[in-house]
């Protein structure tokens, strides 16, 4: 059931029995700046969540805490029921978090090949096989005919197909990512929204994105809608109303 309130809780039909990802109390600041204010929420694997709000609300300030990259001053992080916050970044890629940043930060002097075997890097232990996997080419078959390419000549759509793809290479079980559609023609859009879709329904990974593209939003299983660093609506997106569209999501 849709909340509506200043504290949404987590919800236990929402999580199941052991969840991916649960986030609680979480306080984060930017100096004396409070941004994240008692943030409550989680991500059930095999399960898509679509955080939602205008611009400057703390969405990806929340994305860079789950990650390492921001040290909150308050609350928890577990992923799996393992408390994180005391892992560096790489240290909560290597436990199974891939991260596409804004900005998809694709090395652009390095080939397609080569950035793809960069998310190798994220893999636990030793002995890793330094081959891309046919799934890869499978959700993004344009990458198998543009291996020797490099990363910079690529257009936006591609290179975050390329983004999408490298984090996957690390076999992560939390796959986040921060507006994978921003200035995205229309067209790469429904290729990435279907890849991310599959990306769950055969995968059992868990996703966690932030979007502003309607029709991607309403592919998530669950939604949470921030207004001033703080979960202020959540439910299932089949329950995703025309007034919480106006109220949170940017247009």
């Amino acid at each position: 059931m849709t909340q509506t309130n200043s504290t949404v809780a987590i919800q236990p039909s929402e999580l199941g029995v052991n969840p991916l990802l649960e986030i609680t109390n979480l306080n984060v600041y930017y100096g004396e700046s409070h941004i994240l204010r008692n943030v409550d929420m989680g991500v059930a694997a095999g399960k898509m969540v679509c955080l939602i709000g205008r611009n400057g609300v703390g969405k990806t300030t929340l994305l860079k805490s789950i990650m390492g990259l921001l040290k909150p001053r308050q609350g928890m992080i577990k992923l799996m029921g393992e408390p994180i916050l005391t892992r560096t970044p790489d240290q909560r890629a290597r436990s199974g978090i891939g991260y596409v940043p804004q900005g998809r930060e694709i090395i652009p002097r390095l080939t397609v090949g080569e950035n793809l075997l960069l998310g190798l890097e994220a893999r636990p232990g030793k002995g890793r096989k330094a081959e891309i996997p046919e799934e890869i080419f499978d959700l993004f078959p344009v990458l198998k005919t543009m291996l020797w390419r490099m990363g910079g000549d690529l257009s936006g759509g591609q290179q975050q197909q390329l983004a999408i793809a490298r984090a996957l290479m690390g076999k992560p079980r939390l796959l986040v990512l921060d507006e994978p559609t921003e200035g995205i023609q229309p067209s790469i859009i429904l290729e990435i929204e279907a890849a991310v879709r599959r990306i769950v329904e055969t995968t059992g990974i868990g996703v966690l994105l932030v979007e502003q593209h309607l029709h991607f939003v309403r592919q998530a299983d669950w939604y949470y809608a921030m207004q001033k660093g703080g979960i202020v609506a959540a439910g299932p997106t089949s329950e995703l109303s025309n007034d919480v569209v106006q109220r949170f999501l940017a247009v």
